[in-house]
């Protein structure tokens, strides 16, 4: 099934922070991977339960599926995305 990829606003305000050369990156392995298999990264759990978590890099993307759409919520280092 293919997805629609979607973006929450502060997303953007999170790839800003980011140096444009792994933005880049990170942008391009979202369009590329998860319309199509959204479903096969794991799920979190406690707080975050529901969501689910891909990884680039140093860099986690958070996202939820919701029916045909994933929402990218949080895109953050991987020391600071669950604060």
């Amino acid at each position: 099934m293919a997805y629609k990829i979607t973006f929450k606003n502060s997303v953007w305000r999170d790839l800003k922070r980011v140096d444009k050369k792994h933005a880049e990156r990170i942008l391009n392995k979202i369009e590329r991977d998860l319309p199509e298999k959204a479903e096969d990264y794991p799920e979190l759990t406690g707080k975050f339960a529901g969501l689910r978590k891909y990884r680039v890099g140093d860099y986690r993307i958070v996202y939820a599926v919701v029916d045909d759409t994933v929402l990218i919520l949080r895109v953050r280092h991987r020391r600071d995305v669950y604060r």
